[in-house]
């Protein structure tokens, strides 16, 4: 494995994109090497790369957990990586590549802080505009959330909906550019992962670990 981060290959879609069409042990079973070298291999690569400003990733294992899943195939259509530190994440999947960021598991007492300091006047606001800069740069923002606002709040609060939030994310479906096949992409994804930091920070600061 090359020391150096040269891109994600075209393959690396093609094996993701043929393994949606028979996701099944057989297919794993001969294909496997080309998950090792132009999944797996690139990936880790990258990720150590992107150690150095964003701190060590946690790399997905490809099988799926199928005890308590209706659907019983076998393997994820798509390669993880999350990076606890900086809070940011990516995968590569047929459709290709995928940036995210922010508090995508959160516990009752995360829950509430989070609800608490959106309803806040000066860290709510800031919030606010962390949010509407970062749709700004084409990030779309997500999480889990409720159906209506939560007990305690005004129904009318003017950041009703960010109080009906349990969770915080933002992401971009950013697919196959031409740069995602050479070492450019390692620059592209820490750029875009830069645009999500007031947002985490944000999150940090307010809501921080469990």
């Amino acid at each position: 494995m090359s020391s150096s981060f040269t891109g994600i290959p075209t393959a690396a879609l093609d094996f993701y994109e043929d393994l949606e069409n028979d996701n099944s042990k057989t297919f794993w079973t001969a294909h496997k090497h080309i998950y090792d070298e132009s999944v797996r291999a690139p990936i880790e690569v990258l990720t150590a790369a992107l150690a150095e400003e964003f701190g060590p990733g946690k790399f997905f294992r490809p099988y799926r957990d199928v005890r308590f899943s209706a659907d019983k195939t076998p393997y994820k259509t798509h390669q993880g990586v999350w990076f606890d530190e900086s809070k940011t994440y990516l995968h590569i999947s047929a459709a290709g590549l995928f940036v995210a960021a922010g508090y995508w598991r959160t516990s009752p007492a995360q829950v509430g802080r989070l609800r608490r300091a959106v309803d806040a006047d000066l860290p709510g606001e800031a919030l606010a505009k962390t949010i509407a800069a970062v749709r700004k740069k084409g990030f779309e923002i997500a999480g889990e959330q409720l159906s209506r606002v939560p007990s305690g709040f005004a129904k009318d609060h003017v950041r009703a909906d960010l109080l009906r939030h349990k969770t915080l994310t933002a992401h971009r479906e950013v697919g196959c550019p031409a740069w995602l096949s050479g070492a450019r992409a390692k620059t592209e994804i820490a750029k875009m992962w830069r645009s999500f930091e007031p947002l985490t920070s944000w999150l940090d600061k307010h809501v921080g670990p469990d």
